[in-house]
């Protein structure tokens, strides 16, 4: 549905040298929600901006269902108001002299394809009612709360029924209830209609709930893609291991297997372990081993005999689970317990008990090269 072949953007006068978005190739298949996920400064932003012809490209092609939207090389631009989609921004951009339907209307009546009055309010009150704010149609909307303004922004949107649906970090501006609230809505919404949608979100956890596919970026390129499990359980490059949160790095050397194999023994300072390996690794070759808090299991006995002895620094409870912080020689260690380890607290000795199964080892020197 989008086609993306090397597109490029530069700023004139920016500080750094490389390009904002750096010869990208992508393609998001119909009716499938992509995520763009990354820091800011990564680039996400500015290919929406480019797909949805709010900014210009450098060089590249853009195709929306086949169509050609954007080619710099050939001199062909189709404005933003002549392509098939529907863009929410971060912020509401809900107009506060008009009621809630008079917003969704508002895209209706107004541009080439104006649609009469009756007509726009049917439409705009069957947008309200997918997004459940048909009842508060005819409320004024500075009398909405934030996501109930950023719902009415959505139906906005779709009035329009547009082939493609481009979200532009749309739930930073809400507070915790809300955001998951309205990011269960916005998924359910693009599931029901079907409807081809870019997600754009610095946020891991907002990519991992609603995205079919996710697309990690940095520096105007492409890291890498794939599922949201896929990209969560086992990430092939070292930027992505520590951009999705996971927060134990143990630098280790390949001592048996690896090669064309899937898993590898590492030697870490702490003791071996055989993890499943991301990448290409040689015996011999230093490795990064990621293991996630909850892969880390704590227990005051080690009756198998693998667990790296330790000291409990401090912990933080979270409602549903506890992290400790725990001190393995020089390493700080993160565990998350998801049932209570009574009488865990400063100064206790534990052991910390790896669970090989989860632990993903990426050559060092992918590190260098994302």
């Amino acid at each position: 549905m989008i086609e993306v072949r090397g597109l490029t953007k530069r700023y004139p006068g920016r500080t750094v040298s490389r390009n904002a978005v750096d010869g990208i190739d992508l393609d998001i298949p119909e009716g499938k929600l992509v995520t763009l996920l990354g820091p800011s400064g990564c680039g996400k932003t500015t290919t929406l901006r480019l797909i949805a012809g709010l900014e210009r490209p450098d060089a590249g092609e853009i195709r929306i269902g086949g169509r050609l939207m954007c080619a710099p090389a050939d001199n062909v631009y189709v404005g933003v108001h002549h392509r098939p989609i529907g863009v929410v921004f971060q912020s509401y951009a809900v107009w506060p002299h008009m009621t809630a339907v008079q917003n969704v209307m508002f895209p209706l009546q107004s541009g080439q394809k104006k649609v009469n009055r009756a007509e726009a309010r049917r439409r705009a009150m069957e947008a309200l009612e997918m997004v459940g704010l048909a009842e508060f149609a005819d409320r004024p909307a500075p009398a909405l709360s934030g996501g109930q303004q950023q719902r009415v922004s959505l139906a906005r949107a779709l009035t329009r029924e547009p082939e493609v649906l481009l979200l532009d970090e749309p739930l930073s501006n809400l507070d915790a209830g809300l955001r998951d609230r309205v990011r269960d809505e916005i998924r359910a919404v693009q599931q029901r209609l079907g409807i081809t949608t870019v997600f754009v979100t610095h946020d891991q956890d907002e990519a991992l709930a609603v995205s079919d596919e996710v697309i990690v970026m940095d520096q105007g390129r492409i890291v890498e893609r794939g599922q949201a499990q896929d990209i969560y359980r086992c990430p092939r490059e070292e930027f992505t291991a520590r951009f999705m949160g996971i927060s134990n790095s143990l630098p280790g050397t390949v001592e048996a297997g690896g090669g064309a194999e899937e898993t590898a023994e590492i030697t870490l300072a702490h003791g071996r372990l055989r993890c499943l390996t991301s990448g290409e690794t040689t015996v011999g070759s230093p490795v990064n081993v990621f293991i996630r808090p909850e892969s880390l299991v704590l227990s005051r006995k080690d009756p198998s005999g693998r667990g790296w002895k330790g000291t409990v620094e401090f912990s933080i409870y979270h409602g549903d689970c506890w992290d400790y912080h725990v001190r393995v020689g020089d390493t700080l260690l993160r565990s998350r317990m998801y049932r209570e380890k009574v009488g865990l607290s400063h100064g206790d000795p534990v052991f910390v008990v790896p669970e090989e199964e989860t632990a993903i080892a990426i050559p060092a020197a992918s590190a260098a090269a994302s």
